[in-house]
């Protein structure tokens, strides 16, 4: 059986350093499930080590970027992904339109048009937060990257993906992959009801932390990579 390998997805104003440690606890995780399982931390064009790119201004378009990146690394589809912020636009459209390249794929806090409004979608005090143009909340705070730490990114690529997100719809149609759902009830930024009802409409898991915030996989690794593990277990399980 050929070894699984992960692709973890972040985005707006964030890069794949933003996910700490969560890659190495992760890993280990899947390692038990699924020998030879690596994780393969992707960057979107004008992030990290894409940072000289310049970001599409569409989702389809960071979808096709991603499996270009994805070709010239080597990477043999199908490939299992998990995404948070952006990255979950950019899965959710993957899933729709190339579903034999997604052997799995996990969400975590979506937020999608049109299934729930826009102040569902996002909290407006937390979007200029986000930005760096408001107040921290103390929730916002114990979720986001300490300030020295946070990468730069430029203004264009924000725009861009802004433009982006603003402009996707994702379909109603149930993903013809496997599909995962992990929310936080203590999440400052999306509602946690975005994700009640994708997991509603789409007839998807759902997994909901009672603590965490936002930055769900900084705040408790162990929990997203276990309810990760626990899911693929029963697949394996059930067939």
């Amino acid at each position: 059986m050929p070894s699984v390998t992960w692709v973890l997805l972040r985005g707006l104003t964030r890069t794949g350093g933003s996910w700490g440690d969560f890659p190495n606890v992760f890993v280990k995780e899947m390692a038990r499930l699924q020998p030879g399982a690596r994780v393969l931390v992707l960057d979107l064009p004008g992030h990290g080590a894409l940072r000289r790119q310049t970001s599409p201004s569409s989702i389809a378009a960071l979808v096709d970027a991603c499996r270009a990146e994805l070709k010239r690394l080597g990477v043999i589809s199908p490939v299992h992904l998990l995404a948070m912020s952006l990255g979950v636009l950019v899965v959710s459209d993957w899933v729709a339109r190339y579903p034999e390249e997604v052997g799995a794929a996990v969400l975590v806090n979506a937020r999608l048009r049109p299934f729930t409004p826009m102040l569902r979608r996002l909290k407006p005090l937390e979007f200029l937060q986000l930005l760096g143009l408001g107040p921290s909340t103390p929730e916002v705070r114990l979720s986001a990257p300490p300030p020295n730490r946070r990468p730069r990114i430029g203004f264009g690529t924000t725009c861009r993906q802004l433009l982006a997100a603003a402009t996707f719809k994702a379909s109603h149609a149930k993903p013809q992959a496997p599909m995962l759902l992990l929310c936080s009830l203590g999440d400052g930024m999306v509602d946690w009801r975005c994700s009640q009802t994708l997991s509603r409409t789409w007839g998807v898991p759902l997994r909901m932390h009672t603590a965490a915030g936002h930055e769900l996989p900084l705040d408790d690794a162990p929990w997203v990579a276990n309810a990760v593990s626990e899911w693929i277990s029963q697949r394996i399980l059930h067939g």
